[in-house]
């Protein structure tokens, strides 16, 4: 697409790093790879400065990463034509100012209306990928664009040298070995099985931990700071604070700084199992090459328990993976012990299937690109 197209992403943060974390790669390959000038429009400032450490908080108008960033302050304002995008995201389903609506339907050429969805394995999807909705009262058509698996879909957010930076980087102990050091993880920490722990709230870590104790096999768990707190402070029997750490059987806990969204795709390659929460870590586990654990949101009703087995059943790593996830999603009972040497077991095996998952989902192309291509062919 011509460099000389503008973008404007509307980003209201409900799943505290996910939305944000989505929203910030997406504008940021945008920029670098397709030359696109964006503006990133960011309710929570807070969480979004949590992930990146540049963002001022306290700034209507900044500019990060030769990203402009604006606070997103209220649905009141008036706008006019030439503050509207040629291209306009809405992330998610959240509502944009009605000003900035009506100030779409003043431009003599109408912007290019998106609303971004959130990203699933489900079969329906396919069917509803970039269909028109039009809008009841103004001259404007707004397109439904899912992320998905399938060439039917948007795709996954993939960054053209991901692939070349995690090589270069798990060809590199001492790269690895620096990295895990500033976070304070010991040499000795770092021989166990390393696992990253990044869920919600509701997640049964106790269990695990108890499992993970009581194995016969030594673990490390990387937790970063604010995630299943008060599990973690049980276990910890203090704060669940950056530095913090205890071991007691074969289990030890520490607690990480909560790291930089562009630092994390290092915690997921320096560990043998991580554990991840909502799409961003999801999406990025998937690019790690190494077996992960998904906590899936929980939504009214259950629905995300079907959500987790239609990925499940794409992504067929197997009965250990898929009965551990089950369980640790709430959509079934199991013995912790048992679950967790049956996983372990078969860890091996599934992050040797990662290769050739990887390749099956990048044949549908990365979200990006299928992104700039279909406004596109709009224009």
């Amino acid at each position: 697409m011509s460099t000389s197209l503008s973008l404007d992403l509307f980003c209201k943060v409900v799943d505290n790093f996910g939305d944000i974390g989505i929203c910030w790669r997406l504008v940021r390959q945008l920029q670098r790879e397709h030359g696109i000038a964006v503006t990133l429009w960011v309710d929570d400032m807070r969480t979004f400065q949590r992930i990146c450490p540049q963002v001022d908080v306290a700034a209507e108008r900044q500019l990060v990463d030769n990203i402009a960033v604006r606070h997103w302050t209220s649905q009141e304002g008036e706008y006019t034509a030439a503050d509207v995008a040629d291209i306009v995201i809405e992330f998610f389903g959240c509502d944009i100012p009605p000003g900035y609506i009506a100030a779409m339907a003043q431009r003599q050429e109408r912007p290019v209306w998106l609303n971004l969805e959130g990203l699933s394995a489900e079969e329906w999807v396919e069917g509803c990928h970039s269909l028109p909705s039009r809008h009841p009262r103004l001259p404007l058509t707004k397109y439904f664009f899912f992320p998905g698996f399938t060439e039917k879909t948007g795709g996954l957010l993939y960054e053209k040298d991901l692939e070349a930076k995690r090589r270069a980087y798990i060809s590199d102990p001492v790269a690895v070995s620096t990295f895990l050091s500033s976070l304070g993880v010991t040499e000795a920490e770092a021989t166990a099985m390393t696992v990253s722990l990044f869920c919600y709230p509701y997640a049964p870590v106790a269990e695990l931990f108890s499992a993970w104790r009581d194995g016969g096999q030594q673990v490390t768990c990387l937790v970063p700071e604010g995630v299943a707190s008060e599990a973690v402070a049980n276990f910890l029997g203090q704060p669940a604070v950056p530095g913090a750490v205890r071991s007691e059987g074969a289990l030890t806990v520490r607690v990480l700084p909560f790291v930089p969204q562009q630092d994390y795709d290092k915690l997921l390659w320096s560990c043998d199992l991580n554990f991840v929460r909502g799409e961003d870590s999801w999406v990025r586990a998937q690019w790690a090459g190494k077996s992960f654990i998904w906590h899936i949101y929980a939504q009214d009703e259950n629905l995300h328990h079907k959500k987790l087995r239609a990925f499940l059943q794409r992504y067929a790593a197997g009965s250990a993976l898929d009965e551990f996830s089950l369980c640790w999603n709430g959509a079934a009972q199991g013995d912790w012990p048992a679950l967790w040497k049956a996983l372990a077991t078969a860890m091996p095996e599934i992050s040797a299937k990662s290769s050739e998952w990887q390749q099956k989902i990048l044949a549908n192309g990365d979200l990006a690109t299928n992104l700039t291509k279909f406004c596109a062919s709009l224009r």
